[in-house]
């Protein structure tokens, strides 16, 4: 296990637990803040560790933009001081009452949202309007994912304009999430992403020539971060999220992103052999994210020869040849492959600085909600 994982008083943390190193996520984040070539970009997004402390972090170093995916999340972040606030989410249903009701809450906050739809607008404007508050509302823009968001062209020109001219509503901006970009090659990634672009500046300059605003444009998430900060158009905030925590996942997938390190990791024990060559650890689906597919949830640095055959609720049994050097009881960390989620299972984590564990903090935001 590399040494920036030690930890003195290991004995003492419960398993599984997922442990955060501070230095490391302090490290990450002054790596991001080097590829945006300065805090002035950067909207970072909270799903990933979902925590007031590294919120805090980020403002210390003046990052005063976030992002978020839930209410809850949003609250969080108005909650710790974050006075810029973008609900990266369609609101729909009763989270149309409780947008207007953060506005009521948190009146110093700027908050936004996204949008797709038409009548989603319409209704999020009645809501907003009762605060009377006006709410920056951004097009969701569709750039290949079809997840959600309208593509760039004649219906998202029309739903812009619509934002424009609903009462309650103000046009923010595009948002653009392009998390089918996985290419490994980060030249490869920055073609893929150069030909989603040219339609979406399109677009912005046609609604500046009609004379809507487009302040902002939100970019992408982490593995699309360098190829967005190497831009220069006006109004591009930068949004990576994953990279704060970093995981497995992503080291695999994207050399290039090899400055971040993985900063929150599992900590387990085994807690049978149940063969001579099987060793079963307490790690199971409730502590870990269960998307990646069997087998390749978790890296476990120690048991470089390992293989994952069994995983369930509280147990994860791993086979290896070197399955004699660990007795039960004996506890190891392993890296997530899908951090995001992973963070999500835990009501707290464990913080270790200077080698040994300095508290714990709350997944604030883990649930869906606060006080709204």
């Amino acid at each position: 296990m590399d040494p920036c994982y030690h930890i003195a008083d290991a004995d003492r943390l419960l398993s599984p637990s997922l442990v955060v190193f501070r230095e490391l996520v302090e490290r990450n984040i002054d790596h991001m803040i080097a590829i945006a070539g300065g805090v002035a970009r950067l909207r970072p997004h909270c799903k990933t560790h979902k925590l007031r402390e590294v919120v805090r972090m980020q403002l210390d170093r003046g990052i005063t933009r976030q992002k978020a995916a839930t209410i809850a999340e949003a609250e969080m972040l108005a909650q710790t001081g974050c006075r810029d606030v973008l609900l990266a989410y369609n609101l729909v249903g009763p989270n149309l009452a409780r947008a207007a009701e953060f506005l009521r809450r948190y009146p110093e906050v700027q908050f936004a949202a996204t949008a797709d739809d038409p009548e989603q607008v319409t209704a999020l404007g009645a809501a907003v309007r009762a605060t009377g508050r006006t709410m920056e509302l951004l097009l969701d823009l569709n750039p290949g994912r079809d997840r959600t968001g309208l593509p760039p062209g004649e219906p998202a020109r029309r739903l812009y304009q619509r934002i424009a001219k609903t009462p309650g509503l103000s046009p923010g901006g595009f948002h653009i999430y392009d998390g089918q970009q996985h290419q490994r090659d980060l030249d490869d990634r920055r073609r893929a992403v150069t030909d989603a672009w040219e339609p979406i500046l399109a677009l912005r300059d046609q609604l500046l020539r009609e004379g809507l605003p487009v302040p902002r444009l939100v970019c992408g998430g982490t593995p699309t971060f360098p190829v967005y900060a190497a831009m220069h158009n006006s109004g591009i905030e930068l949004s990576p999220g994953t990279c704060l925590f970093h995981d497995a996942g992503y080291g695999d997938k994207f050399p290039d992103l090899s400055g971040f390190t993985p900063a929150a990791l599992v900590l387990t024990r085994v807690v049978s052999r149940p063969t001579p060559r099987r060793v079963t650890f307490d790690c199971g689906t409730k502590s870990v994210a269960s998307d990646p597919p069997l087998g390749q949830r978790l890296v476990f640095p120690d048991i470089p020869d390992g293989v994952q055959v069994l995983h369930n609720e509280e147990h994860l049994v791993v086979e290896t040849e070197d399955a004699a050097r660990w007795r039960v009881g004996d506890w190891t960390l392993a890296i997530p492959r899908h951090i995001c989620p992973t963070t999500a299972l835990h009501r707290t984590v464990y913080v270790v600085a200077e080698g040994r564990c300095q508290g714990e903090w709350e997944v604030v935001a883990r649930d869906r909600r606060l006080s709204l």
